[in-house]
């Protein structure tokens, strides 16, 4: 039985699920905004079961994106492009 929780909160967030198609690959991924994560978006590629917690700083570490979301190096560079676009510093900008 569990007697002890570290955490069970309930908040609302900004979901935005995309599937685009690039020079190198096919891409679906789930975008998950909330004040949580310091302002960072939950990342998750559906293809592959991988997600990652990414901000504008994580989306300038070359290969970064790639590893985390197990994709090509060539592939990890398109969806970088598109994750420029969306990706938030401060949870009030998701608006």
């Amino acid at each position: 039985m569990l007697d002890f929780f570290l955490y069970d909160e309930t908040e609302d967030t900004h979901s935005r699920y995309v599937g685009f198609v690039g020079d190198h690959g096919r891409y679906d991924l789930a975008i998950i905004q909330t004040g949580r994560f310091f302002g960072k978006a939950l990342v998750l590629n559906t293809q592959s079961n991988r997600f990652g917690i990414i901000g504008s700083d994580d989306l300038e570490e070359e290969g970064y994106i790639a590893h985390i979301l197990d994709l090509e190096p060539e592939q990890g560079d398109e969806v970088v492009e598109f994750l420029s676009d969306i990706i938030v510093t401060d949870f009030g900008d998701m608006e």
